[in-house]
């Protein structure tokens, strides 16, 4: 059951008759006259607004949601984090015996 394998060519070459019942369209040819027009109109889009395409607005507002999402879990965060470091501050103040007025943490000040 050994079979001789045939060597495989390096490239694979093939020749479009036809696309969906009509002939191919002509090869577009590059010159540097079209590549100054294309970077002719991206020059002209600076400093203008430009409008996003309507069907891409799913994601633009997914990613809003997550942005604000993200924000929010930050803000957060954060804020249990201020509360337990005033919450162990407060502790710590307790402990050492310590008084509000002396460490600065009061909201009242006496005279």
């Amino acid at each position: 059951m050994s079979a001789t394998l045939k060597p495989v060519p390096d490239t694979i070459e093939a020749e479009v008759l036809e696309i969906d019942g009509g002939p191919p369209p002509p090869p577009e040819v590059r010159n540097d006259r079209s590549r100054g027009q294309a970077s002719r109109s991206w020059e002209s889009l600076r400093g203008k607004v430009v409008r996003l395409d309507r069907r891409w607005w799913p994601l633009w507002v997914l990613l809003g949601i997550l942005a604000v999402a993200l924000l929010l879990t930050v803000g957060m965060v954060l804020a249990v984090v201020v509360a337990m470091a005033k919450l162990v501050g407060g502790i710590l103040r307790f402990l050492t015996g310590g008084s509000p007025e002396r460490s600065g943490a009061g909201l009242s000040r006496r005279a």
